[in-house]
């Protein structure tokens, strides 16, 4: 069984919708750890209200560096045997500390149709402020692993929505999340079934 940490600074939507899938069986996976630099987040209330183990470390008063901070998390994971982390709106950077040990075995959904609209200041509304900018046609979300480079790495899963006309930063965001939802739980299943693989920084979707 592939044991799964999610990491989440927020209100945990998109754990919940990963609580969902593991709930019905859409994965092979279990849920085994919850993890937040907010202690106070709806993503520690939410793992509480479903019996999963939830821990927070306060980066705002960590006393230590990133790579210090990293590091207790890497202990963390590595005490409860993680296979996979999901980052599901985990608003910090991560350093190679925490990356390198766990390269190709911890995922991140973004907001739009990476390499496009990624990047260091990136993410949420930012986004899609910045697809309704620049007039795109489509824009979508997208599941990929993470790298040293922010948002940079190999993309395991998109889907597309249209942008329209009347679109505002946030209805555009309402009718991303909803593909969010869909992708990740799937390459989650992916990912549990053995049927993700990296070939020169590209991924490999096995039949």
């Amino acid at each position: 069984m592939i044991k799964i940490a999610v990491f989440a600074s927020g209100g945990g939507s998109n754990l919940q919708a990963l609580i969902d899938a593991q709930d019905a069986g859409l994965f092979k996976g279990k849920i085994a750890l919850i993890f937040s630099n907010v202690p106070e987040s709806g993503a520690m209330e939410r793992g509480e209200n479903e019996r999963i183990e939830s821990v927070a470390i306060a980066s705002k008063e960590y006393p230590g560096s990133r790579e210090a901070y990293d590091a207790e998390v890497l202990r963390l994971c590595e005490s409860k045997k993680i296979d996979l982390i999901c980052l599901a709106g985990y608003m910090r950077i991560l350093t190679p500390v925490l990356i390198k040990p766990f390269l190709y075995k911890m995922m991140n959904v973004h907001p739009g149709l990476l390499p496009k609209f990624g990047g260091e200041g990136m993410y949420g509304h930012h986004v899609h402020e910045a697809v309704i900018k620049a007039k795109e046609k489509e824009s979508g979300a997208t599941v990929h692993f993470v790298t040293e480079g922010v948002d940079a790495g190999p993309i395991i899963l998109q889907g597309n929505v249209k942008v329209q006309l009347n679109d505002t930063p946030e209805t555009l965001a309402e009718r991303v999340l909803k593909v969010e939802h869909q992708i990740y739980p799937e390459a989650v299943r992916l990912f549990c079934e053995g049927k993700i693989k990296v070939v020169d920084n590209r991924v490999r979707i096995l039949n």
